[in-house]
């Protein structure tokens, strides 16, 4: 009988082929192109995860299969802090993107456009384009509904057209399973018929919304697939141009629906994967501070409402699920990593790797994200300097993927432009002791029966802070409504609220540094540098 250890590592090795010899092969690493580096100006890769927690080997998860991610930070520094600016998509990418923290961009939902409110901000790709980097972009880097055009995705921040993989096979509305496809392509031409338009009115007009499928189809199935080997293919043709680039990939999964092809889903043995700690809400929070897992219940067909449990086969499949879509996300990626290996330019381009938040999967009852707590806010992130350049490591240092902006501009040499509101991590990266921050802050707002409110969420290596304030999006912020106090290192699942628990200094200097963040924006006035 083979042991857990060698059954875990041929699973291993299984989705390393996976990812590997779907683009012809076993990558040969002493066969490599070799392209001279370009001296003092090193390569972008910024790859972007939707939905992806630290469910990774990287960041001790033991049942996580993702060897491509694991090799990565096996070659950079590992942040297991680090948290976003607000756990949704597009208030945490335009955030990242800006260098702006959701009050100064004020996009705190899924309608709002940055450069409403910021019309010249300088964006991450736009400043490396102004500083003679070709950029590019593929997948998704910024959520659609924050910029002015799905087609361009912001066009002031690249040098070539948006790109996206097309495949005439590709999935519908991201389902592969043929008979799923059959239904929801009728259902399609259905509502077209009938006069509605394309977008959310036609897509909620299809019934078959499954939140997970499990098909025995290839990579490219999927809109992932596609999308990493169309990157692989501009990596090629970029490590040949004269400027350095800017490379901006991004991936949907593990977003729902948690859609894998069969063999992501064989690599885990459901029965095995962990559950929640706690279905129960931590006692002595607001009730506003939780959400009705609504993204889920609503979006998606087979899911109970809100207001009944979710019977336990479903989250044990959901679950499963999640961890399949990381697997094959995780093969993606390294489809894109082996094709950097390929090009020549590895030892000349930093590589980023982030998530744009967390996901809550059962816990305290909730799914999906929208929250303070920290199986919302905490994502992975992976930064990789060129070689050489910075020693691998692993920190614990509370660390803001609003930082990445001001990273990069350090590691690039370049200028940080003036409105950057994030510190770069390049000290913490040299020494995994060092707090760049005293806290981590994430925020998000709630519709409360007393009221609109928004909760602040600060983050330093023990303690998790949240401040709920009385909001009003055209006013800002008032009185405090509601404190929320955990002690991580005693109670990592959040369980109890301990103000009793928290020195007099510490709390001072938490509320202090709320009202810090607030008094920026409530001073900020949208950006009035030059967009070029």
């Amino acid at each position: 009988m083979r042991t857990t250890r060698s059954v875990r590592r041929m699973k291993t090795m299984a989705a390393l082929a996976v990812g590997t010899l779907a683009i012809g092969g076993l990558v040969a690493r002493d066969t490599q192109a070799q392209v001279p580096a370009r001296p003092g100006r090193p390569n972008v890769l910024f790859i972007a995860v939707d939905d992806l927690k630290p469910t990774l080997g990287a960041f001790g998860d033991e049942h996580a299969i993702t060897p491509h991610l694991d090799r990565l930070a096996a070659r950079g520094t590992v942040f297991r802090n680090a948290h976003c600016a607000q756990a949704v998509c597009a208030p945490s990418r335009a955030s990242v993107l800006t260098g702006l923290r959701p009050d100064q961009t004020r996009v705190w939902d899924l309608q709002t456009r940055f450069r409403d409110h910021n019309p010249n901000v300088i964006t991450l790709p736009q400043h490396f384009k102004n500083n003679g980097y070709e950029t590019v972009g593929i997948g998704k880097i910024y959520d659609a509904r924050s910029v002015d055009s799905a087609q361009t995705m912001d066009e002031a921040s690249w040098t070539r057209p948006y790109l996206r993989g097309e495949n005439p096979q590709m999935a519908a509305m991201g389902y592969a399973d043929p008979q799923a496809v059959e239904l929801i392509q009728r259902q399609l031409a259905e509502g077209r018929a009938k006069g509605l338009p394309e977008g959310r009115e036609l897509r909620l007009y299809v019934t078959h919304r499954p939140p997970y499928e499990s098909a025995d189809v290839p990579d490219d199935a999927y809109r992932d697939g596609v999308n990493a080997r169309e990157a692989a293919k501009v990596l090629a043709e970029l490590a040949q141009g004269e400027k350095p680039f800017f490379f901006a990939v991004g991936f949907d999964r593990p977003h729902l629906p948690f859609n894998a092809p069969s063999k992501y889903w064989n690599l885990y043995d459901p029965d095995k994967l962990p559950v929640p700690a706690t279905r129960r809400l931590p006692q002595g929070a607001p009730g506003w501070a939780f959400q009705d897992s609504n993204e889920l219940r609503s979006s998606y067909t087979g899911v109970p409402p809100a207001g009944q449990p979710i019977p336990a086969d479903l989250e044990k499949t959901l679950r499963h699920g999640y961890y399949a879509a990381t697997s094959y996300v995780d093969a993606q990626i390294g489809i894109v990593l082996d094709a950097l290996e390929q090009s020549g330019q590895l030892q000349n381009t930093i590589v980023v790797l982030w998530g744009d938040h967390g996901f809550h999967l059962g816990d305290h009852g909730m799914w999906c994200k929208h929250t303070n707590y920290e199986q919302a806010t905490r994502s992975p992130l992976i930064i990789a300097a060129p070689a050489g350049v910075i020693a691998p490591s692993v920190t614990d240092a509370p660390v803001e993927l609003l930082d990445l902006y001001a990273t990069l501009c350090e590691l690039a040499s370049l200028e940080r432009p003036a409105h950057v509101q994030g510190v770069s991590l390049v000290p913490a990266m040299r020494d995994p002791t060092v707090d760049v921050h005293r806290f981590a802050v994430s925020q998000y707002p709630r519709n409360a029966r007393q009221g609109s409110m928004m909760g602040y969420a600060l983050r330093d290596r023990r303690y998790r802070f949240v401040q709920w304030r009385r909001w009003d999006r055209d006013n800002g912020v008032g009185e405090v409504t509601a404190e929320e106090w955990y002690d991580l290192n005693a109670d990592p699942d959040e369980t109890h609220s301990v103000p009793d628990r928290i020195s007099p200094d510490l709390a001072d200097a938490f509320r202090a540094h709320v009202e810090a963040v607030i008094q920026v924006g409530a001073s900020a006035s949208p950006s009035t540098a030059p967009s070029h």
